[in-house]
């Protein structure tokens, strides 16, 4: 397979917003613990922690799966393209549950995931 026959616009936005969706979402995971511990602190709820940290685990779980698709989307064979763009949007909208990587993960990985279903090979 050539070098110009890759789509190296789609993988390199999606490789990127994954990785702002990766960060944060451990971000959030850090958040949670603080929140957590600062509920005990002060003898708050303890329900505060948990549902940021739920929602830290989402981020990072979509942002492995948009990296590895990403990577994916241009390691296989040119016919499996649109396959692992439509992983990449699926895990792009789901990382809306943690605010798409700062709203810029969000973005990113969506332009490049409809740039590779729109990608000709």
């Amino acid at each position: 397979m050539a070098t110009g026959n890759k789509p190296t616009a789609a993988f390199v936005l999606v490789l990127i917003g994954g990785v702002f969706v990766l960060i944060g979402g451990l971000a959030t995971i850090a958040l949670g613990g603080f929140a957590s511990a600062l509920g005990s602190a002060l003898h708050v709820g303890s329900g505060v922690g948990t549902g940021i940290s739920v929602g830290g685990v989402l981020g990072v779980i979509a942002g492995i799966v948009m990296i590895i698709s990403s990577i994916l989307m241009n390691k296989t064979d040119v016919s499996k393209v649109k396959m692992w763009s439509i992983v990449a949007i699926v895990f792009t909208i789901i990382s809306l549950g943690n605010f798409g990587g700062f709203v810029i993960g969000f973005i990113l990985g969506l332009i490049g995931s409809i740039l590779g279903l729109t990608y000709k090979g």
